[in-house]
């Protein structure tokens, strides 16, 4: 498999004075001699003219002679170099692309709606000019690919206690490197350096966002709901030891079933307690 090579052109400044110099002979020779094989050399000069060109920054130049990759020049300025090259200009400029939003199922299987943002530039110049068609579509049509995979590979969340899986919404870190790593391996055959790659756009698909909202609200309450429990048992548990050793009272096992439940219902409730005074016993 052939790779760049970087090749220098000669200097187009240079080389002008050259042709200048040729002008001035050739119209002096006319002029002089009368002689009109010196329009001959009119048609050399205006192929000569065709050598130049102008390498911008961060741009370069692949350079093809009849067919056979002859090198790229990456060093900016002006340049001269054989006519019959032909000249294909690649930027070297590092690049955004923000892809547009696809809708793909999870892992689960939940249509999701997602998209990336991609930074690149191209490193090999000869792959992005000969490897592919249009190395710049290349780019765009392997990521919306990586994208669906990656989509794929992973669920949007987890709603199982206890359950560590990486998902796409809490994983953000492993699966942009995830992600990175998928688009480089794509992109490598046309010579393209992938500077970052990170999810930019996330969420399930309209057809099913209410549902899976009420459904995180629904975790959300029963998760509050054990913390409130767990912590309710401990003050239960604290209240009686504490009654217990000060002596304050003696507790059957009705009366400690009956505070144990009022506590718990006072505790875990969603409204304020309402007292009630007891005028009697407990059994009365």
């Amino acid at each position: 498999m052939k790779h760049e090579k970087s090749i220098k052109a000669s200097n187009g400044y240079a080389v002008l004075i050259l042709l200048l110099i040729t002008i001035i002979s050739m119209i002096s020779g006319i002029v002089l001699f009368r002689n009109p094989l010196f329009l001959i050399l009119m048609a050399a000069i205006i192929l000569f003219i065709k050598g130049f060109f102008i390498v911008n920054p961060n741009s370069s130049k692949v350079l093809v002679l009849f067919g056979a990759y002859k090198g790229t020049v990456k060093d900016n300025g002006f340049f001269w170099a054989n006519p019959f090259y032909t000249r294909q200009r690649i930027s070297l400029r590092a690049r955004n692309f923000y892809s547009e939003r696809v809708k793909v199922n999870d892992k689960i299987g939940n249509p999701i709606l997602i998209n990336v943002i991609l930074v690149w530039k191209v490193e090999d110049t000869y792959k992005a000019a000969f490897d592919v068609d249009q190395y710049e579509e290349f780019v765009r049509v392997q990521t919306d690919a990586a994208v669906r995979k990656l989509a794929g590979s992973y669920p949007y969340d987890n709603f199982a206690e206890g359950h560590h899986e990486v998902t796409l919404l809490s994983g953000r870190d492993e699966v942009n490197e995830a992600l990175e790593n998928e688009i480089t391996e794509r992109l490598a055959i046309a010579g393209i350096k992938v500077m970052e790659a990170r999810i930019g756009y996330l969420a399930y698909a309209p057809e099913i966002a209410s549902s899976m909202l009420k459904r995180q609200q629904a975790v959300a309450i029963v998760a509050a709901r054990k913390k409130i429990v767990e912590g309710a048992v401990g003050m239960v548990e604290d209240a009686l030891l504490k009654l217990s050793e000060d002596d304050i009272i003696d507790f059957d096992d009705d009366k400690k079933a009956s505070m144990v439940s009022n506590l718990m219902v006072v505790l875990c409730g969603d409204k304020e307690a309402t007292p009630v005074i007891n005028t009697g016993t407990l059994h009365s």
